[in-house]
């Protein structure tokens, strides 16, 4: 039985920290349990303590996973505040926690430790509602606030600036402007090295290998290729969609490519670059990415983890074994490193956090 540390915190589900033969890793890594039992998990953000904040876009509500005595094992889990609008996209900067729900980015006070909010929310900026409903928010070395939205469709002209797009903003929401555009769905945004880096979700409705889903350099005023657009081939110029045709393929020749793909459909999520000390040497710097896997694939891609070279755009699996033949498991939506090195990845297909650990 285990013992809660702290009053107020629910236990951790049975079974936890069982291994699971299932899922196969590289030689010396551990896939458990880490926790259970939420409606819809997706993002997660480390505070300067190494408490984990995890968002439940489901119960709408944001919980804090605390692992207070460094034994990698969760001591409970505390709701830190609910009755939110299917919070996603969580980020920590300047004594607050800034959530993105669907519909605007809100910020709580935060300090490291607070088990539960100690204010109301304080409502930022508003996004459009519809379409791809999670906004994703991420606070780069400038101090600045960056928020992703994406389209209302899969292949359209956008009528709102904000749609499809990353805008920035100042720290309290004030002087937004379009950072970058022509990215369909960006839901993982990540700076390492100085660089922002973004997933992005391709468009459906040609065929099963088409567009390769892509990887991102976002910088300040580009043009990313949708709807007019796609990369094919990694870091070469993009194609134009002739199936949506309402440009010229003069177009293209704005539009930064992705410097890494991987298969159609396998929509590519939450981002995070290993900058531990425990797994080996190989993984410095490298890019973990979930897949949460294809909807619309004659068969299925996705439901697993995988690693991006930012240098050379190499794709390598990490993770694999939530897709057996056409059954699936579990569908990967985000990273973490946690304080000991190690690292979290939500899985909101079984409303579970599994823990990825590597020993010698």
């Amino acid at each position: 039985m285990k013992q809660l540390l702290f009053p107020g915190l629910l236990a951790l589900a049975a079974g936890a920290c069982a291994q699971t033969p299932a899922l196969t890793v590289p030689a010396g890594f551990r896939m458990t349990e880490y926790a259970s039992g939420f409606e819809k998990p997706r993002f997660m953000v480390v505070a300067a303590g190494g408490d984990v904040l995890l968002s439940d876009t489901g119960a709408g509500r944001i919980y804090v996973l605390p692992d207070r005595n460094a034994d990698g094992k969760m001591d409970g889990r505390q709701v830190y505040a609910q009755g939110l609008n299917e919070p996603h996209g969580l980020a920590l900067h300047g004594g607050f926690l800034y959530v993105a729900n669907t519909d605007g980015v809100v910020r709580f006070p935060y300090k490291a430790g607070d088990l539960k909010a100690t204010a109301a929310p304080q409502n930022l900026l508003s996004t459009p509602t519809g379409g791809h409903s999670t906004r994703t928010v991420e606070f780069g070395p400038d101090g600045k606030m960056y928020v992703s939205v994406g389209s209302t469709c899969n292949v359209c002209e956008e009528d709102n600036p904000q749609r499809a797009a990353i805008w920035q903003y100042d720290a309290n929401g004030k002087n937004g402007r379009a950072y970058a555009t022509g990215l369909r769905n960006a839901v993982g945004l990540e700076w390492y090295g100085g660089q922002l880096y973004a997933t992005n979700n391709g468009r459906d409705q040609l065929g099963d290998d088409l567009p390769p889903e892509g990887f991102y350099k976002v910088k300040a005023g580009g043009f990313y290729g949708w709807p007019y657009c796609y990369t094919v081939k990694p870091g070469q110029p993009q194609v134009w969609d002739r199936d949506y045709g309402r440009r010229t393929a003069e177009t293209c020749k704005a539009a930064t490519p992705a410097f890494a793909l991987t298969t159609a459909h396998s929509a590519p999520l939450g981002l995070a670059f290993y900058t531990g000390k425990t797994f080996p040497a190989a993984y410095q710097g490298k890019m973990f990415v979930a897949l949460h896997g294809s909807w619309n694939r004659t068969r299925k891609s996705g439901y697993k983890v995988i690693t991006v070279d930012p240098r050379t755009g190499q794709v390598r699996d990490f993770l694999t074994g939530f897709l057996k033949g056409q059954t699936v498991t579990g569908r990967p939506v985000d990273l973490v490193v946690t304080r000991d090195g190690q690292m979290l990845l939500t899985d909101d297909g079984e409303g579970r956090v599994w823990r990825i650990t590597y020993r010698r």
